[in-house]
């Protein structure tokens, strides 16, 4: 079994349990609408990012959005983590961990010269993954966010 597969437009009835469940869990508001207006581009195509289902294509148990920038500092692409979400009832088997170390070598190979994420100061359990997988935190700097 192919454990990453690129989410399509078709696939948006398989995502959507999976985005409000993430959206559930973290406490994100948002209509169904504008979840859907958000997500349709990224599976049609939109060259900012992508979203990939994990686990079987029919029955996928997680996903994961990485969109995309550009830093002169890094090198070039830069990709950010914006959503990842393992079912509940799957987590604590490594899935979390298989499919970022299956799609880091990917994202390398297509010119992506750092990731980034951001993660609850308070979930260990998530730092732990992530520092597992390679990720650290820049110790001089701190995500600032400033929406309209």
């Amino acid at each position: 079994m192919k454990l990453l597969h690129l989410a399509r437009p078709d696939d948006m009835e398989k995502l959507l349990p999976l985005v409000e469940g993430f959206h559930a869990h973290h406490g994100i508001t948002l209509s169904d609408e504008k979840r859907q207006a958000a997500l349709m581009p990224l599976l049609e195509g939109i060259p900012h990012g992508m979203i990939y289902l994990a686990g079987p294509r029919k029955a996928p148990v997680g996903y994961i959005i990485i969109t995309l920038g550009y830093s002169v500092e890094l090198g070039g692409i830069e990709g950010f983590i914006d959503e990842f979400f393992i079912r509940e009832k799957v987590r604590g088997r490594g899935m979390g961990h298989e499919v970022l170390t299956t799609l880091l070598p990917a994202l390398k190979d297509h010119g992506i010269k750092a990731l980034h994420l951001e993660v609850e100061r308070n979930n260990e359990t998530a730092q732990r993954l992530y520092k597992r997988a390679g990720f650290e935190a820049r110790e001089n700097y701190i995500l600032m966010t400033r929406t309209r």
